[in-house]
């Protein structure tokens, strides 16, 4: 993280710089809070002291609630918000495809842009997990994982709303992402709407590589 501050402070301030910081530090900060996620609490709160608003008024308190919470109690929730709430799955593709065979092919997407970029993924990790298309839009390929992100923005409102409905902090990590992205056109709200209203498509058979997002193990 240092090594990303540093760098950033050197360059000139663009939209772009901006951008890959805030996926960078909304990356980590959606990581689970073990003991070395948390012992980089202090990198993390100053690369987002250095951001502009209001990625940085986002992800500010969410800093501050890690800070000051214990530790246990961070994990207990994190898995309660993320791996026990359908809601709130990590898993961009869920919010479109649910468990159906459609699903499959929308995480070759995934694959393809992070291979092309020569990025290679652990076995355990998925490649719509957010956390992961963060990271590669921060230090692979900004522009493919706004492509990404833009296209599954959906997904990301979906939950962003699912966050800030439950009162989790971690909405602010939502809101800093989603504040980097276009706003959202007609359709998008139309689409948004739907899957508040309906959820996402229903399980079919033969689906056990991209079963429920509790079944997918954790990215740790």
């Amino acid at each position: 993280m240092r090594t990303l501050l540093t760098g950033w402070r050197s360059r000139q301030r663009d939209e772009a710089t901006e951008q890959a910081l805030v996926y960078r530090l909304a990356a980590l900060l959606l990581d689970y809070p073990d003991e070395a996620m948390l012992a980089g609490l202090g990198d993390l709160r100053a690369g987002v002291e250095v951001l502009e608003d209001p990625a940085r008024s986002h992800l500010r308190p969410v800093v501050e609630f890690l800070a000051d919470t214990d530790p246990q109690i961070l994990a207990t929730q994190y898995v309660d918000t993320f791996d026990l709430k359908k809601q709130c799955a990590l898993y961009l593709t869920y919010y479109s495809y649910g468990d159906t065979r459609k699903r499959g092919m929308a995480l070759l997407d995934f694959k393809s842009a992070y291979r092309q970029s020569g990025l290679e993924l652990a076995v355990n990790e998925l490649p719509d997990h957010l956390g992961v298309v963060l990271e590669f839009a921060a230090t692979q390929d900004l522009a493919w994982g706004r492509e990404l992100l833009t296209k599954h923005r959906a997904g990301l409102e979906i939950l962003r709303l699912a966050l800030r409905d439950t009162g989790s902090p971690y909405a602010g990590v939502l809101a800093a992402v989603c504040s980097t992205l276009p706003h959202l056109a007609g359709e998008e709200h139309a689409a948004i709407a739907r899957l508040v209203a309906e959820g996402p498509p229903g399980e079919e058979v033969g689906l056990e590589p991209f079963g429920p997002p509790e079944s997918m193990g954790e990215r740790r």
